[in-house]
């Protein structure tokens, strides 16, 4: 008796789960729109009446005694607070191992040094929609005759800056140096945000995702490129999202080391109650199951413990940007607990935040440096709010598709994993979707090889099969 009737509420369990999947689908057919590209002017005061200087002029990073000798003093003045016993980093950046790294910072480190490491490749200017934008731009060092070298622009997120792809940069463009395959050889341009770095901050409201689209795109066009691919991780993956909603006869593909997906609609929110145990289902492969679930714990508890910088960005971000903008040791405290919590969660199990695992101090400090010197930390914090405000899913990209073709590279430490059934739904047209052996969030500047190897296959698939022709 017992087992017929609970035969029959499975059935009907199941009856329930496919007539909504059907309704679902009816439903959700999404029509091929674009994004309007955002015509704004992000400078001081009025707009003038004349118009926009084009040209292109070359940038290199410069730093004075007095920029240093007034680090120095801030360092040397530095108050620390005891971190409590046995604390790692539960609690944040622990304190024991911050002073490590001022120390080091005020004795080892060398910051002019690490300038000709960044004037290592060229960097240029120029003015779009009001404001300066900073840009690298690498072409190959040596072209097979009859070759051309294919434009892809690369795009950090927070609380990283152009430097993050410096690794990554001569396995695309110079592949054979690097025991890679030289089937395709890059031609790379690496903008800093506005806001970011050496790119000048918006000074009017508003500037959001698809304004930095809109920017780049301009500065795809003036730089000459008409077709290209576009990469991004992090602030990257919605920016170039969203410049492949607003040219999508332009980028020829994207491809994304994290994809995630806001509009969540029932299936998803089933899939979360039932996904664990029936995968198929829904499309779960055993590496979706094994990362997802169990969802409170990986899902919801992992971002309500990792999203309250967000939370504070998105609402009151010049606040404690004051602060951080004052303090280099502020500075560095915020930005380092990013780099160890997203490179592997575990690492808040350990005193030293296991930043030096994958990373050296001296390319974390780099980091920090350009931010410090170009003022930038409230403008980029900025950035949080300028796209949040409004509310999760109220934007007309998050309802659009994206019909490019996209490659997708997960990697098993990113904060949240996004399942190749859900990224699906927003990306149509998903090319390569592949599960990283290692890695975390910031991909690029922990692995260069594993990601550069990514993308060479993905626009290697784009181009055999000249997918961006069938769009």
């Amino acid at each position: 008796e017992f087992c017929s009737s609970l035969a029959g509420i499975m059935l009907l369990e199941v009856f329930l789960v496919l007539g909504t999947v059907i309704i679902y689908y009816l439903l959700s057919k999404k029509k091929k729109e674009t994004l309007a590209f955002k015509e704004g002017w992000w400078g001081k005061g009025q707009k003038p009446d004349t118009e926009e200087d084009t040209t292109i002029w070359p940038f290199k990073v410069e730093t004075t005694e007095e920029e240093l000798s007034d680090l120095f003093r801030r360092l040397d003045q530095a108050r620390f607070t005891e971190p409590l016993e046995n604390s790692c980093f539960h609690y944040g950046i622990n304190s024991v191992y911050l002073r490590k790294v001022v120390s080091y910072w005020k004795n080892q480190f060398n910051w002019k040094k690490q300038v000709e490491v960044l004037n290592k490749y060229p960097q240029f200017k120029t003015k779009i929609q009001g404001i300066d934008i900073h840009f690298v731009h690498v072409k190959p060092p040596h072209l097979p005759e009859g070759r051309s070298a294919k434009p892809l622009l690369m795009v950090h997120g927070w609380p990283g800056s152009f430097y993050e792809f410096y690794k990554i940069i001569p396995l695309l463009t110079d592949p054979a140096s690097h025991g890679l395959s030289d089937e395709h050889i890059f031609e790379v341009i690496c903008p800093s945000i506005p806001g970011y770095g050496f790119s000048e901050a918006p000074h009017k409201k508003d500037f959001n995702s698809v304004s930095a689209a809109s920017v780049f795109y301009e500065l795809m066009l003036r730089l000459g490129f008409n077709e290209f691919y576009t990469q991004g991780g992090d602030w990257g993956w919605l920016i170039c999202t969203n410049l492949a909603q607003i040219a999508p006869n332009h980028v020829k593909g994207l491809h994304l080391n994290l994809a995630s997906v806001t509009n969540m609609g029932f299936i998803h929110l089933l899939s979360i109650l039932l996904g664990r145990y029936l995968p198929g289902l829904f499309g779960f492969q055993d590496e979706d199951v094994r990362r997802m679930f169990p969802f409170l714990k990986k899902g919801l508890y992992r971002i309500l413990l990792e999203s309250g910088y967000a939370h504070i960005q998105a609402t009151k971000p010049d606040t404690v940007g004051c602060g951080l903008n004052d303090s280099p040791v502020g500075l560095a405290a915020y930005i380092l607990e990013k780099f160890s919590t997203w490179t592997d969660l575990e690492f808040r199990n350990l005193e030293d935040g296991g930043l030096e695992r994958k990373f050296n101090l001296d390319d974390l400090l780099t980091n920090i440096m350009i931010y410090w010197v170009s003022g930038s930390i409230v403008s980029s914090m900025r950035f949080y709010k300028e796209n949040l405000q409004k509310g999760i899913g109220t934007q007309k990209h998050e309802r659009l598709t994206v019909q490019v073709p996209t490659g997708i590279a997960s990697f098993p430490n990113e904060v949240m994993h996004t399942p190749q059934a859900w990224a699906q739904k927003k990306y149509t047209n998903i090319v390569s979707f592949h599960f990283m052996p290692r890695g975390g969030h910031f991909a690029a500047l922990e692995e260069p090889e594993l990601l550069a190897k990514d993308i060479l296959q993905f626009v290697g698939k784009v181009e055999k099969e000249q997918l961006w022709r069938k769009k």
